[in-house]
């Protein structure tokens, strides 16, 4: 299969496909099994997807943590099953009309850190068992509340029993639920009927490509891992220690180079910009003798070099 490519492929997913499925289409056009995607859109929703590929597999985890953008679509008047269109109509439906002043309200409360119950058929586990698959025998699933935070909440259109909003928020926050818990605070009840992520990872639309392009563009496609994580601080790292990054030791901070304030987490760069991995801010630790003692940087990440991943 030869060298594993890496990097990131940020696809623009089409209605219909699951997030997997993109990540079979990245396998096949890179020709690696090396692929994971950074959070997952449901097959109705479109937009951002980052699919990390070879050693940036293991980045995946720092990019799904970041902020996502959406611009989502509801209609009022039934919540349903599955909190989307693709569900079973739940009790009995109205016309859906409020105010706007209402609908603004409505959305305005669900604004700051909340207590959000996940869809019961989403991927979250319950007693070891994904919700979804508890919904589909039938079984009335209780899914447990997550702490997320919803930055800012929208209204973009509204017209009869439909209205279009923006919404960005952390990590783990279902639009779906937002969306029912809206037509819950009108008294009317609503589901999503559209959904497209417009940012996630750090890139937005501007980023994405189709997969028609992917195909044709093959690892041309790729941004690079020097491009990825760019907001965390670059450290370079002396040739003298690159022994150290590769052995997972402390680094002195006094022995490397670096522009402005370091947060808690910084990519680890050698002279010549390639990115070695990622390392965390320590308090103190002895490098050697008679216990002197400073702060330093702890490698927790750290990259094959090029053409050995």
């Amino acid at each position: 299969m030869g060298v594993s490519p890496d990097g990131v492929v940020v696809l623009d997913k089409p209605r219909g496909p699951t997030s997997h499925d993109m990540v079979d289409v990245v396998r096949r056009v890179l020709r690696t099994r090396r692929v994971g995607h950074t959070g997952t859109l449901d097959p109705m929703a479109t937009g951002v997807l980052p699919v990390c590929v070879g050693q940036a597999t293991r980045l995946a985890q720092f990019l799904a943590e970041s902020e996502k953008s959406y611009r989502a679509e509801a209609r009022l008047g039934f919540a349903t099953s599955t909190d989307d269109l693709a569900g079973d109509p739940l009790g009995e439906r109205c016309d859906g009309q409020v105010a706007i002043e209402r609908l603004r309200e409505a959305l305005a409360e669900l604004v700051g850190p909340l207590d959000q119950v996940p869809p019961a058929f989403s991927a979250k586990r319950v007693d070891g068992v994904r919700a979804y698959e508890r919904a589909r025998t039938g079984e009335a699933v209780r899914v447990p509340s997550s702490r997320v935070t919803v930055h800012r909440l929208e209204l973009v259109r509204h017209e009869a029993d439909r209205f279009e909003f923006d919404v960005v928020c952390s990590a783990g926050t279902y639009v779906r639920s937002l969306a029912r818990d809206i037509g819950t605070k009108l008294g009317v009840g609503a589901h999503l009927v559209a959904l497209r992520r417009t940012e996630s990872g750090g890139f937005g639309v501007e980023d994405a490509i189709s997969p028609e392009r992917l195909a044709s563009e093959g690892e041309g496609a790729l941004i690079p891992l020097p491009l990825l994580l760019s907001e965390w601080p670059a450290v370079t790292v002396p040739d003298s220690l690159l022994s150290w990054v590769a052995n997972g030791r402390v680094l002195p901070l006094e022995a490397l180079a670096f522009r402005g304030e370091l947060t808690d987490r910084v990519r680890l760069c050698d002279e010549r910009g390639a990115v070695l991995g990622l390392a965390r801010r320590t308090g103190a630790h002895s490098i050697g003798g008679p216990l002197p003692r400073t702060e330093g940087l702890h490698p927790f990440v750290v990259f094959a070099p090029a053409g050995q991943s």
